[in-house]
């Protein structure tokens, strides 16, 4: 892998992390495309470009870190508060931060069930373009209607065991491929009640456990495999360093077009790339 192409992708995955376009699937394409004109980048499926993928994963949670830094401090000097004045339940209304990680547990549990049930029902759903197609159909129509919610009023004291384990059912089903894990998860929010900045701010604090526990699962798998990693550790340093700064100007970007109610350009970006999946352009 050169320099270029690490940084190429260190982009891509910066921008569609938090693009509700389905990251995966674009960071994929990127690399199939390199591939096909004369790149000597070894298969996606190969264990170090899945390493590589995980490192730059991992860049964009340094860009939720950068965005969200303020509420994340307030949120941990909150649990430890909480924790030092013997507070020990998760559901107690009183408990305002220990309450947030008890619904984060159950939205991750909520996400492992539903994740665990698509894997078991086979893998042809993901090889199939049509179904690839109709996912990103999907996600644009619920961006689409994401813009015309403008009267919720629920903020983090507000959540509930319900609207937990729905926002974690909906980022369960972001595995199928066309399926935006930010998009479902923040449309599935305001359905639900949450003000657009709160949605926001959970669906991507959510991210921050499922990519990690995604990543350190796949990490693994890459450690037990006997294929060797070839990949200088500079593409990595620099695919990790790129991923996050351009991912953190992404974030920015996004989190003002949902408080601007302005989540359309993305609809009409997901159904001109279902259309070509569908004529088999791509």
């Amino acid at each position: 892998m050169t320099l270029l192409e690490a940084i190429l992708l260190g982009i891509v995955q910066g921008i569609f992390m938090f693009f509700p376009v389905s990251s995966t699937s674009h960071l994929a394409l990127l690399q199939h495309w390199l591939i096909e004109n004369g790149s000597q980048l070894p298969s996606p499926a190969s264990s170090e470009l899945i390493l590589f993928d995980l490192v730059v994963h991992v860049g964009t949670l340094v860009s939720i870190g950068i965005v969200f830094r303020k509420e994340l401090a307030k949120a941990l000097l909150g649990i430890r508060q909480e924790i030092t004045q013997g507070i020990t339940s998760f559901f107690n209304k009183q408990n305002r931060y220990l309450r947030l990680v008890g619904y984060s547990l159950l939205s991750l549990t909520a996400t492992g069930l539903i994740g665990f049930i698509i894997l078991l029902s086979g893998t042809a759903v993901f090889d199939s373009p049509y179904a690839i197609a109709i996912n990103l159909i999907i996600t644009g129509l619920l961006l689409w209607w994401t813009d015309s919610v403008d009267k919720n009023n629920y903020g983090p004291s507000d959540l509930t065991a319900r609207v937990a384990i729905l926002i974690g059912v909906a980022q369960g089903f972001a595995l199928l491929p066309g399926l935006s894990r930010s998009g479902l998860t923040i449309a599935i929010a305001l359905y639900l009640g949450l003000k657009r900045k709160w949605a926001a701010t959970y669906s991507f604090f959510l991210a921050i456990p499922t990519i990690l526990a995604a990543s350190s699962v796949q990490l693994l798998i890459v450690l037990t495999d006997s294929q060797p990693i070839l990949i200088q550790p500079s593409a990595f340093v620099v695919g990790f360093v790129v991923s996050a700064i351009v991912g953190t100007g992404a974030l920015l970007a996004v989190l003002w077009l949902l408080y601007q109610a302005r989540f359309r350009v993305f609809s009409y970006y997901v159904w001109v790339l279902a259309a070509l999946v569908l004529l088999d352009i791509i």
